[in-house]
């Protein structure tokens, strides 16, 4: 079939296979390029087909060359129906890790669930043995809890009072002015039970009593602050208190683990054109804003490059894993520098519709963006017949 771009708000419902494969390819190359890190042996990366969930395994396999199991929940081709971004770049990734010679399979499901958990777990100890870096890089909106079976809906909503502040249409371009109610008790609660740490508890645990998590092993989750400007709808809203819930889930692992040697981290990100940012009033804007001027400051990184020096730098690449005053590895410094901040504040004052695309690399996330989804990608004809039934290896 002929596949192009069919969006619905901050969703795109198709996907391409050929640009997908090119997109996971380039951040093959890009790691293939750098210096290598003696870094993990069997990693197990839980969210693992877009995002910075696929860049850590990426980094993982080709920088450190680690047999990996990466978990997620993606749907194949169906019909007239595309599969999803992350089926196809998994399929990718699957193909160019066996053909390199690591060990690599793939569990699709709802990594909230006691069968999915199960499975891995199985998986583990009959063909890797034991993980020795667990990633937990989930991003959804809805949890089912594998215990109550009550099912949690989050919510992207400030706190105590209503908060309005720019906004773009990264379709259209126009600047606009969001408002947002504030989030019920009730809504909070749900958001910390997608978003919170309790689900990334439970891998540990069960991994653990396994007996398929390796004395000494490491696990990070992926986080984010940013700047005053996002934080009543990000880091004072509902998001940042599920966020402050996995921080202090990621120190009871850290307990936990450090009987055997064992590390918990969360490392802050820096903000980049996902499918989450992507659905969070102000973000879009902000980050448009923000690419303009690390790029004219030649400090942008896309996920690739963020996970590499997460990997390189701090993870493994000294004795000591550089963390601030409550153990966040600060790998958004670049982003957070007092002179990047200094000159968005600037921009974000004065941008309008009307100046939009000149104050802010507005098209650069709109490029972005179709680039999650396999569209917009140099070297790829997208006039030509696509075949959208693409088998994964090594599914299990």
């Amino acid at each position: 079939m002929i596949i192009q771009p069919k969006t619905r708000g901050f969703i795109c419902t198709t996907a391409h296979p050929d640009g997908c494969a090119r997109q996971v390819q380039r951040q093959i190359e890009y790691v293939q390029a750098q210096p290598a890190i003696h870094g993990p042996r069997n990693v197990l990366v839980i969210g693992a087909s877009t995002g910075y969930g696929l860049a850590s395994r990426i980094v993982a396999s080709f920088a450190s060359g680690a047999n990996t199991v990466g978990v997620y929940f993606d749907k194949a081709a169906e019909g007239a129906r595309t599969a999803s971004a992350g089926w196809y770049n998994s399929a990718a990734f699957e193909q160019a890790a066996q053909a390199a010679g690591r060990k690599s399979y793939s569990i699709v499901g709802d990594a909230f669930s006691d069968e999915i958990k199960a499975k891995t777990i199985d998986l583990i100890r009959t063909e890797i043995g034991s993980i020795d870096l667990v990633v937990y890089s989930v991003a959804s909106p809805r949890r089912t809890h594998p215990k109550t079976g009550e099912t949690f809906a989050s919510v992207i909503k400030p706190l105590g009072e209503t908060y309005s502040n720019k906004t773009v249409n990264f379709h259209s371009g126009e600047v606009t002015t969001a408002t947002i109610e504030p989030a019920t008790e009730d809504e909070l609660r749900q958001t910390i039970g997608v978003m919170g740490g309790e689900d990334w508890a439970m891998w540990i645990d069960e991994l653990q009593q396994a007996g398929v998590l390796a004395d000494g092993a490491t696990t990070v989750a992926y986080s984010y602050i940013g700047p005053e400007i996002t934080h009543a709808v990000y880091k004072e809203g509902t998001i940042g208190r599920a966020k402050d819930d996995l921080e202090a889930t990621s120190q009871r692992i850290n307990e936990k683990l450090s009987a055997t040697g064992g590390r918990s981290f969360i490392s802050v990100n820096k903000a980049l054109v996902t499918q989450s940012s992507s659905a969070i009033p102000v973000v879009p804007l902000y980050i448009s804003a923000l690419y303009k001027v690390m790029k004219e400051k030649g400090l942008h990184e896309g996920c690739i490059e963020q996970m590499y020096r997460l990997f390189n730098e701090r993870l493994y690449g000294s004795a000591h894993t550089a963390v601030d005053d409550r153990r966040r590895i600060r790998i958004d410094d670049w982003e957070m520098r007092d002179d990047v901040q200094a000159e968005v504040s600037q921009l974000w004052a004065d941008l309008t519709t009307e100046n939009v695309y000149e104050l802010s690399d507005l098209e650069g996330y709109r490029r972005e963006f179709f680039q999650l989804f396999g569209f917009e990608t140099d070297g790829i004809n997208y006039e030509a017949e696509a075949n959208a039934d693409v088998d994964i290896p090594n599914l299990r």
